[in-house]
């Protein structure tokens, strides 16, 4: 369709976009992709990118491991997920923690163990069901209950049982022997991870940060 304007030239007019909406149709396609997939933005997707990103670092080459015993080490690669969890919901927490284990095992030349995997998802998954739909009211609560269920389901139950055959041959230890050095393990790491994750997000400046990375698109 076509309209003169005030120096008496035709004008081209998109009758597909309506009026005062702000943005022509081809620029409403490009934000509908900008959701990218369950993540609700690419804002959401590059942080948790990061976040997986982060703790690929801290579990590969951060690692604090036991001198005598390897299944026992001190390492803070599910902050980033438990982060993930609380910030963003338990579908991107599960993503990242999964995305991260998947990624170590193929950089540092480990055969991929679904139940490991699926461990360090559920920290992920636990961690945000927990944080968005049970505990909502008080910070502390949210994280304390949130990172205690998270470890004693995704790493002392599942990861455990994934890696139960081969330390309890290697190290002649019993099942119960062995939950109880990893509940040892993860009652110290987790403890660690409360603290700083309530103090980072009673932080005023850093829960901003947190909440604008966050938004979901409109």
């Amino acid at each position: 369709m076509k309209e003169q304007n005030k120096n008496g030239h035709d004008e081209e007019l998109d009758e597909a976009t309506p009026k005062g909406t702000g943005f022509s149709s081809s620029e409403g396609h490009s934000r509908a992709h900008a959701r990218v997939g369950g993540f609700g933005s690419l804002r959401r997707l590059c942080f948790a990118a990061i976040l997986a990103a982060m703790s690929l670092v801290l579990g590969k080459f951060l690692q604090i491991p036991h001198p005598f015993q390897e299944f026992i080490r001190i390492s803070f690669e599910n902050l980033p997920v438990l982060l993930a969890g609380l910030s963003m919901g338990p579908v991107v927490g599960a993503l990242v923690g999964a995305v991260a284990d998947l990624l170590g095992c193929v950089l540092y030349g480990y055969s991929i163990n679904p139940i490991v995997t699926l461990g360090a998802a559920s920290v992920g998954l636990v961690s945000g069901f927990l944080a968005r739909y049970v505990v909502k009211k008080s910070l502390l609560a949210k994280v304390t209950v949130s990172v205690s269920l998270a470890h004693l389901v995704g790493s002392v139950f599942i990861k455990s049982a994934g890696l139960a055959a081969w330390y309890l041959a290697k190290y002649e230890l019993g099942y119960l022997e062995f939950l109880g050095w990893r509940c040892l393990n993860y009652l110290i790491v987790g403890t660690a991870e409360c603290v700083l994750l309530y103090l980072l997000l009673h932080n005023r400046a850093f829960a901003k940060q947190i909440k604008e990375m966050c938004k979901y698109d409109v």
